[in-house]
Formats: structure tokens, sequence, C-alpha cells
């Protein structure tokens, strides 16, 4: 995609951490540009009609590595309310650096930050 080819990322990054499931598809294509190191954090709020299953996101698995140290781009795909974004940010806060990209929404980060997008995006 080359709207993620294009984007300018004064960081450096050792390690891309995709939000499950949303987040895998665009931090895989970012990871194709970055070369680093690909983790998972499988958190879950909404059900597969995007209507909420809890009060608050929850983590659906531990963490399969230590965020301490590393310097990590956190992925999404859509950010809409901020509530997966904002609790998978505090499992890694004791990351060096921790930058967040999404395909839309607020983000130190973003192809589109727009109320009303249409999904696919890859389209």
């Amino acid at each position: 995609m080359q709207q993620i080819a294009s984007i300018n990322f004064p960081e450096t990054f050792d390690t891309i951490v995709a939000i499950a499931n949303g987040g895998i598809v665009p931090a895989a294509l970012l990871n194709q540009r970055l070369q680093c190191d690909f983790q998972v954090v499988k958190i879950s709020l909404r059900d597969s009609s995007q209507r909420p299953m809890y009060d608050a996101p929850k983590l659906v698995e531990p963490l399969k590595f230590n965020p301490k140290g590393r310097r990590i781009l956190l992925v999404e795909d859509r950010v809409k309310t901020g509530a997966s974004i904002n609790f998978a940010k505090k499992l890694l806060a004791e990351a060096d650096v921790l930058k967040t990209f999404s395909v839309n929404g607020n983000t130190d980060y973003y192809l589109f930050n727009e109320a009303c997008f249409r999904f696919p995006w890859l389209a």
C-alpha cells in the first residue's frame, strides 16, 4: 500500500505490536517496510458486529514478550473511542518509546482521521 510506504517515522522502532484482530494486517504491511520484531496483543471489547461485549477492553491472552526497554509502534486498524488502544498503551507502558499508528483515527501516525470511514480500507 503506497500510503504506508510514504509515512515518515522520525523514530526508529525495534518492535511492531498489532492489536488483534484488526491491527494485524496494517501491522504486517508496516513490518514489511520497517523489518523489526512483530508481536500481537490480544484484546477484546467488541463482537464481530462491532457491538461492545464488555464495559472495558479485556486482555484475552497474556503478553508473550516483555515491553520493557523496547521502541514500540502500536498498530490498530480503526480508533473510535480509543478504549482498546489506550488499554494496550497501559500494558506496554514500560517501553522506552511507545508510538501509535492507525489506519483511521486520532493516533501519533495515521492514514486517515475521518469520522465516517468505510472498509475495506485496502480496496
